[in-house]
């Protein structure tokens, strides 16, 4: 992979890991357009259970991407 594509994947996982870090906490994720459809959906949402395993995932693609940059910076050095 070349550098500048490597350094798009990085992005994306900074950018998803942080989404699903900070939104299952905010109010945003309350106001959902899917809750009016399917209202079983909200119960398990509103869950903080939920709302942990969704940050988790956040967790995990964060270290995705420190990962990736040690990936980056050690091909660099070469």
């Amino acid at each position: 992979m070349s550098v500048l594509s490597r350094l798009l994947f990085l992005a994306y996982f900074v950018e998803v890991g942080l989404v699903l870090l900070v939104v299952p906490w905010s109010p945003f994720w309350d106001r959902n357009y899917f809750f009016d459809l399917w209202p079983a959906l909200e119960t398990a949402t509103r869950s903080n259970l939920v709302r942990g395993a969704v940050s988790g995932l956040g967790l995990i693609n964060l270290w995705a991407a420190m990962a990736e940059l040690a990936t980056l910076f050690g091909l660099r050095t070469k």
